[in-house]
């Protein structure tokens, strides 16, 4: 069996980063017969990690080939610049790798449509997420990933899991990696996922090393790395990687998070995004700052929590019918569809279990256009 010597500290040649990751990733993947799964954000550090993965499984025997499956998590209220990023990515990587032979599976993963932030927000009217009630974490990140994943554990047994995650984003980051115990293949457990072992290929890499690898080598499925540059260049914040626990902090006012994030009190990758000529997207930073403003209105929740006890509940039915209407006006005014039918119907049955009799979100849906009673017939 193949063993991986720990990363030297001592001050290193150049190149020596990348030769090191790849020995890494080659001795690991020959190593058994676990398949791989690649977390991918459509980041800088996510993608380069997916790029050195699928390099080298160019260049692995055929008969030494196993599965690996790239994973992208879209909570549904992506910014759609990145959603459609990140879709057209993934459509590229897997029509290339069946065109390669190589058993490689990308996917994008969603929550169900009641682990939605639609159906929480307006259908079962919970406040906007907050830096101390992140439920839309689990909900909509943590769930839909850990299903998959667990999936396929089920289906082979154990897994490798491959992250983006570097040192040197962060010296809370930095501590937590150094603080984990690694086997002589620079392997640790996941502390939330059973049979999963994680794999950190990039963790002694450098921003710049990160960027200068990425600004000269295009990806091997095609296309290049410019959008996301660029991308990078126009906003400010972080990326927001593939979330597999509460422990990873909240991304909100990342270039790749979620454009309804109020864990954050003012959106500047967003308020960036404005500026820097997408104007189209300043009526969804119009209605995020109004979640967030309405959240703290005490008259417009119920006096009683969900459980029974005094305080400050869910929304009214009044402002879940108003927030609706908001989100469809601001659909209309960027030009794209913000919330399913499907989402806008099972909106509709909550509302009908809790408090309405009059089909309002059908009512307030018709006023824009949107149909998503038909649903109901296609489905008799």
């Amino acid at each position: 069996m193949n063993t991986i010597s720990p990363i030297s500290e001592a001050t290193e040649l150049p190149d020596q980063h990348l030769s090191r990751s790849r020995s890494l990733l080659k001795n690991n993947f020959l190593a058994d017969s676990r398949p791989w799964v690649v977390a991918y954000s459509g980041g800088k550090d996510s993608t380069l990690v997916l790029q050195l993965v699928y390099e080298m499984l160019l260049t692995i025997e055929p008969e030494e080939l196993k599965p690996v499956y790239v994973i992208a998590s879209d909570t549904r209220v992506e910014a759609p610049t990145i959603e459609a990023y990140v879709e057209e990515r993934i459509k590229m990587l897997q029509q290339h790798a069946q065109q390669s032979g190589l058993p490689l599976y990308a996917m994008l993963v969603k929550p169900e449509t009641e682990q939605g932030f639609w159906f929480n927000l307006i259908g079962k009217g919970y406040p906007p997420p907050t830096r101390w009630f992140r439920w839309c974490t689990s909900r909509m990140k943590i769930k839909p990933v850990k299903a998959v994943i667990d999936r396929i554990v089920e289906r082979h047994g154990s897994v490798i899991l491959l992250l983006g995650t570097r040192r040197d984003e962060s010296s809370s980051r930095g501590q937590r990696m150094n603080a984990r115990e690694l086997s002589s293949r620079q392997l640790n457990p996941h502390h939330e996922i059973p049979n999963a072992l994680v794999l950190s290929p990039i963790a002694d890499w450098s921003s710049d090393q990160v960027w200068e690898y990425l600004f000269t080598n295009d990806p091997p499925w095609g296309g290049n790395h410019e959008w996301m540059l660029n991308l990078y260049r126009q906003a400010n914040g972080g990326e927001c990687p593939v979330v597999m626990d509460l422990n990873t902090p909240s991304c909100g006012g990342s270039r790749f998070g979620c454009w309804t994030c109020t864990v954050v009190k003012i959106d500047r990758s967003m308020e960036s995004f404005v500026e820097h000529g997408e104007a189209w997207m300043k009526p969804l930073n119009t209605y995020r700052n109004w979640l967030k403003t309405i959240r703290e209105e005490e008259q417009r929740r119920s006096p009683l929590r969900r459980d029974g006890r005094e305080g400050l509940g869910p929304f009214i039915a009044s402002t879940r019918k108003e927030m609706l209407s908001e989100l469809l006006k601001t659909e209309l005014q960027v030009g794209r569809t913000l919330i399913s039918d499907e989402e806008l119907l099972t909106i509709q049955m909550e509302w009908s279990k809790e408090f309405d009799v009059l089909d309002s979100a059908f009512h307030i849906a018709q006023e824009f256009d949107r149909e998503p009673w038909k649903l109901l017939k296609q489905s008799r």
